[in-house]
């Protein structure tokens, strides 16, 4: 995996994507079980996880982070002190 710049503006979704699979796995689900849950594509949260650098509406975070049973928050949480300390 190549290295990822903490100072590039994608970061954020190598993080957020990160988030969302420690959570998808506390849930012991798959990528396609949260993808069924969704309503979204299996290649949509594989991309979301697997640093497939893309756009991503605030709409789906949160609904994603409804599906997970977690605040919207916590797919963030950690990320300034992640980026502040490099």
């Amino acid at each position: 995996m190549p290295t990822i710049d903490k100072n590039d503006n994608n970061y954020i979704y190598y993080w957020v994507g990160k988030q969302i699979k420690k959570y998808r796995k506390l849930k012991g689900w798959s990528q396609s079980k949260l993808a069924t849950e969704c309503n979204f594509t299996d290649t949509f949260i594989s991309n979301l996880e697997n640093n497939a650098f893309q756009t991503i509406s605030l709409n789906s975070l949160y609904h994603i982070a409804q599906t997970l049973e977690i605040p919207v928050m916590k797919l963030f949480e950690g990320l300034e002190e992640e980026v502040n300390n490099h």
